[in-house]
């Protein structure tokens, strides 16, 4: 069976799919067409329910929530792992809630971090996630989220860290912070999307197993080119809840779309959401 899939060149996801799509590891059976893409693009794609599987941020999955459910596999969750605000002079709780703030786009766990944190601040541009550090040098934002690799080259490029928004989820709920998710169309027979949870931890284990087998394929698609930004990449966003999601994984997937749910950040999500275990 040969199945759409949908990821971001970003080195955590490059990583963990590596062997799934280059057929390294039993794919017990299936094929995966895959295609790389922004998480922006792929947040898009996903509400407008096109892959049979694709990483979005689980922002993103209140939106196309009837149509997927969410693997137990893949995702990218962590503590202090989360968006960081940055600036190119320190702000005030108050100066950031009437700032222009650059978001990696409308649907990203980043903005809806932000809209928790910060529901007063109206003034939001939408900018790719590898441009935000550019327009903040350039002065035209006052603030910016960002995400993926820029958290690792911010500081070297003198701007200032104003609010680590995995450090607030911490504080709020006491949990890890839960940014991206791997989700499988609901369509999808139930046999079918247990094989694919399957063969992504399985995949995920043979990168764990053998890094180097991925690294030309991670490297050859990172925007940032250092291997130890591309390392410290994946140590940060690759770990167990990458491998299972477990019981605290899912409590904390589920307190955020409560808590973004209460505070009316996203509509009202479907009572199952997650790939049932067998």
């Amino acid at each position: 069976m040969r199945l759409t899939l949908g990821f971001s060149p970003c080195p955590n996801d490059t990583f963990i799919f590596d062997a799934m799509v280059h057929g390294r590891i039993d794919t017990e059976g299936l094929e995966f067409e895959y295609r790389l893409a922004g998480v922006d693009e792929l947040n898009r794609l996903a509400i407008k329910s096109e892959p049979d599987i694709v990483k979005i941020s689980y922002h993103a999955y209140a939106y196309a929530a009837h149509n997927y459910l969410i693997l137990d596999s893949g995702s990218a969750l962590g503590y202090r792992s989360g968006p960081l605000l940055i600036g190119k002079r320190h702000l005030s709780h108050d100066e950031i809630s009437k700032a222009s703030v650059a978001i990696p786009g409308e649907y990203t766990t980043a903005n809806l971090l932000f809209s928790i944190a910060w529901p007063e601040a109206r003034n939001k541009k939408v900018y790719l996630f590898s441009d935000i550090e550019r327009a903040l040098l350039d002065e035209e934002i006052d603030a910016g989220l960002i995400i993926h690799e820029t958290r690792f080259t911010y500081a070297r490029k003198g701007l200032v860290s104003l609010a680590d928004m995995g450090d607030y989820w911490g504080r709020l709920t006491g949990l890890p912070v839960p940014l991206g998710a791997i989700v499988i169309r609901r369509s999808i027979d139930g046999e079918i999307a247990q094989k694919v949870n399957r063969v992504l931890r399985r995949s995920i284990g043979y990168a764990y197993s053998d890094s180097l087998a991925s690294y030309q394929f991670v490297s050859s698609n990172a925007r940032e080119m250092d291997s130890d930004v591309m390392n410290s990449h994946i140590r940060l966003y690759v770990n167990e809840f990458t491998m299972s999601l477990g019981e605290e994984g899912r409590a904390a997937v589920s307190k955020l779309f409560a808590v973004a749910t209460e505070r009316g950040v996203i509509p009202p999500m479907p009572e199952v959401i997650f790939l049932p275990d067998r």
